[in-house]
């Protein structure tokens, strides 16, 4: 639920104008009864980025984002909607009111128990530092003695033991204080079966995993023995915590990526902790995993410059070539370190120091050329079959440079590796990429294609016509719902206009979830509807 009253939000929203708000960070032209500008969440030099200030929302038809004014300020500050809540109102001038109704109750015990949490954590990334200090904590001392990591270090890093007890943790957090209630759900304890709650991390070398502000909000447990399954064990998801979000290291190197203006982007805990301990360079980590859309949203605030430095075997260079990938798509400049074979960030500077590290970072290859050589490695170009194999493979990477200048760059040296002529080559890359749809992480987003005529004239009316699209809405019954890709659009539509009787199209956008809203504001991009409301109601009906 909102923090806010949604009183509150709607007022808000109403005295707000989302072209103003966004003038402040992007310039905008009035292009007929819209106005359009250069999209601040990816790389273009064409204007694909629209507002709508009529209908309260924008739309780019470049990245497929889209909202409402307040999930602009989400994404380009990369911050909660309730915070976006709150940058809106000191935009505006307008207090923010000290209580709300149910609501805003509601959303303070939220904030409450995720204060409880980060306060959890904060105890217990202290009980474990007191731990690794200790005498059961010698084992654990010594695993990164061996790793070549100093006491300095791994006091700067928060490193710490989480003792074989079953209930170490447990019973000194209840000291301190914290419900069993909040302890399962920070995810520091499990609750067996029979009732009884015990430590999740037991004889384990714990990395406390921080906010880029510096909050403790969950850890990685390495196993101790050698024996012991897993060899990582993680905090799970919880409403402090989420590892798609989370870029391990942040917190401390967030300065100096901004200062040099680019971020070497490595897998482990233990790689960014060599890295951090030879000031080799300004690192984050991914945490053992390709990097997701949402860290590189978090990256974006401090740079758009990236050295990829991931292990060298083959699950390592499958992870560098999906993050790469992505963060190509996202406009960053990416790079490349391939380190000797069987050698991550880790133990290469252990083994050869940190000139020789950083030799290897300066030496980095453009990730475009890397990808070429080792796409092409062992084909023969005098063979159909090959040329065709290594294009398709290209293409798949081509269509999402967002630069049209990089794209047709990248495509002249696709043809001079396959032996094709740059047009054939460009023109499969412009086909490809009028093709492509954006990657969406919660579940996938229907093209026009999959979407009805009918169902994409109903999305369109309920933003540009919404008394009429409503009372068309009533007319479906719930059999009608089932099948539709909009199901989820249509059905909260449908619960809005029942709950206020005044159905208005920014209050709508705000509840959909960030798929929905991109399929919602993609619709209402297009200036004219695919068919009139009552019409599309009509069709669904006949063709169910």
């Amino acid at each position: 639920m909102a923090l806010f009253a949604q009183r509150f939000i709607e007022d808000l929203r109403l005295q707000a104008n989302i072209q103003q708000v966004i003038q402040e960070y992007v310039p905008l032209k009035r292009a007929g009864n819209t106005y359009k500008g250069l999209c601040p969440f990816h790389s273009e030099k064409s204007p694909s980025f629209n507002v709508n200030q009529e209908k309260g929302f924008f739309y780019c038809f470049g990245c497929h984002r889209g909202g409402d004014v307040f999930k602009f300020l989400e994404l380009h500050e990369n911050v909660g909607f309730q915070d976006a809540v709150r940058m809106l109102a000191q935009k505006l001038g307008i207090a923010i009111p000290a209580e709300g109704d149910e609501s805003a109750e509601a959303g303070k015990r939220d904030a409450s128990v995720r204060e409880a949490l980060l306060k959890a954590h904060e105890t217990a990334a202290a009980y474990f530092r007191e731990q690794l200090a200790s005498p059961p904590g010698a084992r654990a001392r010594r695993q990164l003695a061996d790793r070549g990591i100093t006491a300095t270090t791994a006091e700067r890093l928060g490193f710490g033991y989480a003792p074989n007890g079953p209930t170490s943790l447990r019973n000194r957090l209840v000291e301190a204080g914290f419900s069993h209630g909040v302890l399962i759900q920070s995810g520091l304890v499990v609750q067996r079966e029979t009732g009884e709650v015990v430590d999740r991390f037991r004889n384990r070398l714990m990395v406390p995993i921080c906010r880029d502000t510096g909050s403790v909000i969950g850890f990685g447990g390495r196993a101790i023995e050698a024996e012991q399954l897993p060899k990582y064990l993680n905090s799970p998801e919880t409403p402090i915590y989420s590892k798609g979000r989370t870029l391990y290291g942040l917190d401390l190197t967030k300065s100096a990526i901004k200062e040099l203006g680019y971020a070497v982007l490595v897998e482990g805990y233990f790689d960014f902790a060599q890295v951090y301990q030879a000031k080799a360079a300004p690192a984050v980590a991914s945490c053992g995993t390709a990097l997701t859309p949402s860290q590189a949203q978090t990256l974006r605030r401090f740079t758009t410059k990236v050295v990829l430095s991931y292990d060298p075997d083959a699950a390592g260079q499958g992870a560098a070539a999906r993050s790469s990938e992505l963060l190509v798509a996202e406009g960053f400049e990416v790079n490349v370190a391939v380190l000797d074979p069987g050698q991550d960030p880790d133990t290469y500077i252990r083994l050869h120091g940190t000139s020789a590290y950083r030799e290897k970072l300066r030496s980095s290859r453009p990730y475009l050329e890397y990808l070429l050589d080792r796409a092409a490695a062992g084909l023969d170009f005098r063979q159909d079959s090959d040329r065709r194999q290594f294009l398709d493979k290209m293409l798949s990477v081509a269509k999402w440079i967002p630069d049209p200048a990089t794209r047709d760059q990248f495509g002249d040296r696709i043809a001079h590796k396959a032996r094709i002529t740059e047009e054939v080559v460009r023109a499969e890359i412009r086909k490809a990429a009028v093709s492509r749809r954006p990657g969406v992480t919660s579940r996938e987003l229907p093209t026009f294609g999959q979407m009805k005529s009918a169902e994409r004239g109903l999305i369109w009316a309920l933003i540009h016509n919404s008394h009429e699209a409503v009372e068309a809405l009533e007319k479906l019954a719930v059999e009608d719902l089932e099948t539709l890709s909009g199901r989820e659009v249509f059905e909260l539509a449908r619960s809005l206009h029942e709950q206020t009787h005044d159905f208005s199209p920014s209050a709508f956008l705000q509840r959909l979830s960030t798929v929905d809203a991109q399929l919602v504001t993609s619709i209402a991009a297009h200036p004219t509807p695919p068919a009139p409301a009552q019409e599309c109601v009509r069709a669904i009906k006949r063709l169910r």
